[in-house]
């Protein structure tokens, strides 16, 4: 009789620690978003990779444009030493780092001409020396708002030729930038 009560005992006191609560778990239904509307496919130009001894023309979206015929820019371009005043750098902003060119440890120099017009704005960008992962690209981007004054001769302003160079080093980049 006592081997009876102490079996039921055992069994009475296991049971809650062997039952379940009778709740079951809810499947958790993530929602499906519907199909994006079909865009029609638009054939986008590749873009640009800056090439040695070529020249880029600035344009407002950012993008650059290479300039394959040998066009006159309709100023009078003169060199450093025929003009009165030479022309300044104002403003000269600095490149950023592209991931690729970060993640495989590129840096070096970029430098190019730059025509500063008579008018105040970049007119051409030749390459001289480049480096790869778009960093060349991004090096003519930020070269492309560079605040300059132009160049004067005899009280008048003329475009000139400049060299430009922009150094990427890894240790001034940082990893939080884009």
């Amino acid at each position: 009789m006592r081997v009876t009560t102490s079996l039921v005992a055992i069994l009475v006191f296991s049971l809650p620690v062997c039952a379940q609560s009778g709740r079951r778990a809810r499947e958790i239904k993530t929602p499906v978003p519907p199909p994006a509307p079909a865009k029609p496919t638009e054939a986008e130009p590749p873009p640009v990779t800056a090439e040695k001894n070529q020249d880029y023309r600035c344009s407002d979206d950012g993008s650059l444009a290479r300039i394959l015929e040998t066009d006159d820019i309709g100023e009078v371009v003169m060199s450093a030493k025929e003009v009165d005043v030479q022309a300044v750098i104002t403003a000269k902003p600095k490149p950023s780092y592209t991931k690729e060119a970060r993640r495989n440890g590129i840096q070096g120099f970029v430098t190019f001409r730059v025509l500063l017009s008579a008018r105040g704005k970049i007119a051409r960008v030749r390459v001289l020396k480049s480096l790869p992962a778009g960093l060349t690209e991004n090096a003519i981007r930020a070269a492309c708002k560079m605040e300059f004054k132009p160049a004067r001769k005899n009280g008048e302003t003329v475009a000139q030729w400049l060299s430009v160079e922009y150094v990427f080093r890894l240790a001034d980049s940082s990893i939080f930038s884009p």
